[in-house]
């Protein structure tokens, strides 16, 4: 019982911090979104979600965007999604933080969380088919992920060695609870996961487990009448940590407010659009090429060219001036060669030096064409107040 009202006794306050940092993000998301009831129990606009910081392996690797190996942590996609997780923080976060102390737990959540968002990185295999065992963990598609499971399947793994490691001198109530108590939980949780492996990111949960138990094992915990100072070291790489978040969280802003495909969710309503035809043939003409730019971002990494039929209809559809129409030519151009690659490259070809070589070339031309995209949408969109961010001040 002194062992337990020891440790019992002890804050929780990032546990608290992060909790609340999660529902408050998410309710920004759900602000950028519309307000709309529908999302919340279906899923956020996949704009919504890569403008918050989503990982998409296409996004990391090409656009060089490395703060989403971060952001992911402390997004969610639903109601749902961020309920499950938060109520899961709320049950494990604080004895993690009661028995490791808050400095140690605020590193153990944000470097887990980011181990997660590696492992899934690094399982996405665009073109592949893996077989029902492998598909566990495989993915085939570059689908946006988020969501702070990773984070919490780090404090599960934290827990489990924390129970085998010190079981000699933990009181029977601790016992049970830690340790080998942990495996029903974690096999339940693969369990579902193996079931639902087309939905649920299980790369991310075990690269959050893992490393989470590879930092139990190698660092100690606050033992009940043990001084209660933390080491110069954990403070620092605790600040650190932070530090990490805020500024990722910065680079997804001003990602946002460059980003003419993030910004228009803000931007531009159906209310404007509605009284002001000029600005709803702009509104129109840019929903079009954002269309287009989903069908092949789908088509090179997903190998799904479906979208580009409907997407060059939706291109012919629209109103344009000289240079709009010089942007719908080249994009409709860059989708058929994206529709080409997909028909002419399949998984085994993609792989040789012609394969990579012919998708650079796509992926360097549609980063011209996106560049083109940007300058008239800010040209365009001075007829109706919207204005270009001012650059950063050179430090």
């Amino acid at each position: 019982m002194s062992y337990a009202r020891a440790v019992l006794s002890r804050p929780y306050i990032f546990t608290i911090v992060f909790l609340i940092a999660n529902i408050f993000v998410f309710m920004l998301m759900w602000e950028a979104s519309g307000m709309k009831s529908s999302v919340l129990w279906t899923a956020f606009p996949e704009a919504v979600l890569l403008a918050f910081g989503a990982k998409t392996n296409y996004l990391i690797h090409f656009e060089h965007q490395y703060w989403r190996f971060v952001t992911p942590v402390f997004i969610h996609v639903n109601l749902i999604h961020v309920l499950i997780n938060m109520y899961s923080l709320w049950v494990i976060g604080p004895w993690v933080e009661k028995l490791y102390g808050s400095a140690k737990f605020v590193v153990f959540w944000v470097v887990t969380g980011i181990a997660g968002v590696v492992a899934s990185y690094l399982t996405v295999i665009p073109g592949s088919h893996p077989g029902l065992i492998s598909s566990f963990l495989i993915k085939p598609h570059d689908d946006p992920s988020a969501g702070a499971s990773g984070a919490l399947f780090g404090l599960v793994g934290v827990l489990f060695v924390f129970g085998i490691k010190y079981r000699h001198e933990l009181p029977e109530g601790f016992k049970r609870a830690f340790g080998t108590g942990m495996v029903p939980i974690i096999l339940l949780n693969l369990g579902i996961g193996f079931l639902a492996r087309g939905v649920i990111d299980n790369a991310a949960h075990m690269g959050g487990l893992l490393s989470g138990a590879a930092f139990a094992a190698v660092v100690s915990y606050k033992r009940p009448g043990m001084p209660a100072s933390v080491t110069i070291a954990w403070r620092v790489l605790q600040i650190a940590a932070l530090v990490l978040v805020s500024g990722c969280f910065l680079m997804a802003t001003r990602a946002y407010q460059r980003n003419p495909q993030a910004g228009n969710q803000a931007m531009v309503n159906s209310d404007r659009a509605s009284r002001d035809p000029q600005f709803a043939t702009f509104r129109a003409n840019y929903q079009a090429f954002e269309a287009g730019q989903v069908a092949f971002v789908n088509a090179l990494t997903k190998d799904d060219a479906g979208g580009i039929n409907q997407a060059v209809a939706q291109l012919d559809k629209t109103l344009l001036n000289d240079e709009t129409d010089a942007l719908r030519v080249e994009l409709k151009a860059l989708l058929g060669r994206a529709r080409k690659y997909v028909n002419d490259w399949p998984a085994p070809r993609k792989m040789t030096p012609e394969g990579v070589a012919e998708q650079r070339q796509l992926i360097n031309d549609y980063q011209l064409w996106q560049k083109r995209l940007e300058d008239w949408y800010w040209d365009e969109g001075k007829k109706f107040g919207i204005k270009r961010p001012e650059p950063s001040p050179a430090k």
